[in-house]
C-alpha cells in the first residue's frame, strides 16, 4: 500500500513531520502542489518498481499537463523533466507534482529537519540521498501556472517572497555545511595589475539582430558623464537585420564596433573577444542590447564602487519596465538577499545574481566566460565569488525592458529544461570545486 499525502501546507515542517510519523507502507506519494492529477495505468506501480530496482530515496517522473484556457478549452501537452544532478540544489528544481518517497527516508529526514514555515519540501529533497528521474509520462496534472517563461523568471526576487527566500537560504547554507561545501574563509585580495589601461572602463554590448533596440542601448552608454576615460565596445555577432549598419551610423571616437572573425561564438565568446581586445578598459561593464542605463551617472557609480571596495566584481540593481520604459511588476530587482558573509554560498541556490554586472578585467582575462549564450555570466560569478569579493549597489542603475523580442520571453519547455540543465551542470562543477 502506498499512502498519498496531499496538502498546501507541505512546506511547513510540522505538517510534513506529522505525515511522516503517521505513514504506513514502504513508500509515500506526496502531492506537493495540491493540484488535481490522474495517474496513468499502473504508473504508481512503475514508480515503486524503479525505486525498488535502484534503491532510490525518491522517484519523480515526466507527466502530461492539462492546460485549461479562460474559455474552458483544454489541451494536453507533454511535460518532460530533467535529471537531478549533484549541483541541482536550486530551490525551484521541477520534480513535478508527485514525489514517491521511501517512508524510512522521509521519517529520517523529518526527524532531522528544523522548524520551517515554507521550506520543508526543499529541506527534504536536500536530505534525501538518491533521487531518480523516470523519463516516462506517468500521470496527468492540471496546470495552474500558464504564464510564459519570461513572466515567471523573476518570481524568486519579488519583494513579496523575501521571507521565503531568507528561510530557504538558511536551509541551503545548512546543506552546504553538511556536505563540506560551505565557504567561510576570508576573500583573497584582488591581484594587482602591472601596466596601465588607457580606458578606465568599457561598456560591453554583445548584439545579434537587435535593430529595434540597440541604438537606445548604445546612446545610453555614450551619454555617461565621467571624470575618467571610457569607451563602448559593441560586439556585433554577424547581425543580418540592419543592426550592423545602425551601429556604423552611430560611429564616434568612444565607440568600438567589433565583428568576430569566427562564426561559432555565443554571448560568452563575444564577451571574451571584447575583454581581450586591446581597447578594453580596466573595468568591463555589462549592458544588454535591449536595455538602457537609467542615468548618465551609472558608470561613475560602478567604478567608484570598485575603487571603494577593491572588489573583483560589482553588481547593481535594475528597474523592470515595458518597451517604453514604464515601470512594471515586480518593480526594482535589487537582490537584497545577498550578504557579504553568505552571498557566495546562497549564489548556488538561486538562478541569477542581478545586473548590471561589472568585472575587474585583469582577473576576468584569466577566468574567461564559457562560450554559450545562457548562463555564461552565472558561471563566471560563481567562480569569482568562490575566492574574491563581489560588491553590490542596491539602487537601480538601468532599465530592463521586457518585450516580445526578449530572448527568454516565451521559451518552450524543452528550451527551459536545456537552460536549467546547463546551469545545474555549472553548479555541479562549482560544488565539486568548493568541496575539493
Amino acid at each position: 500500500m502506498i499512502q498519498v499525502i496531499t496538502g498546501l501546507q507541505l512546506g511547513n515542517s510540522s505538517v510534513l513531520k506529522k505525515a511522516a510519523a503517521t505513514s504506513e507502507g514502504r513508500y509515500i506519494l506526496l502531492n506537493t502542489r495540491n493540484t488535481e492529477y490522474d495517474l496513468g495505468y499502473l504508473s504508481l506501480e512503475r514508480m515503486a518498481e524503479v525505486a525498488d530496482y535502484t534503491g532510490a530515496d525518491m522517484v519523480y517522473a515526466d507527466h502530461w499537463d492539462l492546460n485549461i484556457d479562460e474559455g474552458g478549452n483544454t489541451e494536453k501537452v507533454r511535460h518532460p523533466l530533467i535529471d537531478c544532478q549533484k549541483g541541482a540544489i536550486r530551490d525551484d528544481f521541477d520534480f513535478g507534482t508527485l514525489w514517491l518517497v521511501r517512508t524510512d527516508s522521509l521519517k529520517a529526514a523529518a526527524e532531522a529537519m528544523p522548524d520551517l514555515k515554507y521550506s520543508a519540501l526543499y529541506d527534504l529533497r536536500l536530505r534525501l540521498g538518491k533521487i531518480v528521474h523516470v523519463s516516462e509520462h506517468l500521470y496527468t496534472e492540471t496546470a495552474r501556472d500558464l504564464r510564459k517563461s519570461g513572466e515567471k523568471q523573476f518570481d524568486y526576487v519579488d519583494p513579496r517572497n523575501r521571507e521565503v527566500q531568507i528561510e530557504r537560504e538558511a536551509v541551503c547554507t545548512d546543506y552546504l555545511r553538511r556536505i563540506g561545501a560551505l565557504l567561510d574563509t576570508p576573500f583573497k585580495p584582488v591581484p594587482a595589475h602591472e601596466g596601465e589601461f588607457f580606458f578606465e572602463a568599457s561598456v560591453i554590448i554583445p548584439v545579434f539582430n537587435r535593430v529595434r533596440t540597440v541604438a537606445d542601448a548604445i546612446r545610453s552608454a555614450l551619454s555617461q558623464k565621467t571624470d575618467f576615460e571610457y569607451n563602448v565596445i559593441v560586439i556585433d555577432n554577424h547581425s543580418t537585420d540592419g543592426t550592423s549598419e545602425l551601429i556604423d551610423s552611430l560611429a564616434c571616437d568612444r565607440l568600438v564596433h567589433l565583428v568576430p572573425e569566427r562564426d561559432d561564438l555565443g554571448i560568452g565568446g563575444c564577451w571574451n573577444l571584447a575583454v581581450h581586445d586591446p581597447h578594453c578598459g580596466r573595468y568591463a561593464v555589462q549592458l544588454d542590447s535591449d536595455d538602457v542605463y537609467n542615468s548618465p551617472d551609472t558608470l561613475s557609480k560602478i567604478v567608484a564602487k570598485f575603487h571603494e571596495d577593491r572588489s573583483a566584481m560589482v553588481i547593481g540593481s535594475y528597474q523592470m519596465t515595458d518597451f517604453s520604459m514604464n515601470p512594471i511588476p515586480p518593480g526594482i530587482i535589487d537582490h537584497r538577499e545577498w550578504t557579504d558573509s553568505n552571498g557566495r554560498n546562497n549564489a548556488l541556490r538561486i538562478n541569477g545574481l542581478g545586473a548590471p554586472r561589472a568585472f575587474y578585467v585583469p582577473l576576468l582575462r584569466e577566468i574567461n566566460f564559457p562560450n554559450v549564450s545562457y548562463g555564461e555570466d552565472y558561471a563566471v560569478v560563481l567562480r569569482i565569488c568562490r575566492d574574491w569579493k563581489i560588491s553590490r549597489i542596491y539602487e537601480p542603475l538601468y532599465c530592463c525592458r521586457r518585450w516580445e523580442g526578449n530572448s527568454d520571453a516565451a521559451l518552450s519547455i524543452e528550451k527551459v529544461n536545456a537552460n536549467n540543465f546547463y546551469k545545474d551542470s555549472i553548479r555541479t562543477f562549482e560544488l565539486e570545486a568548493r568541496i575539493k
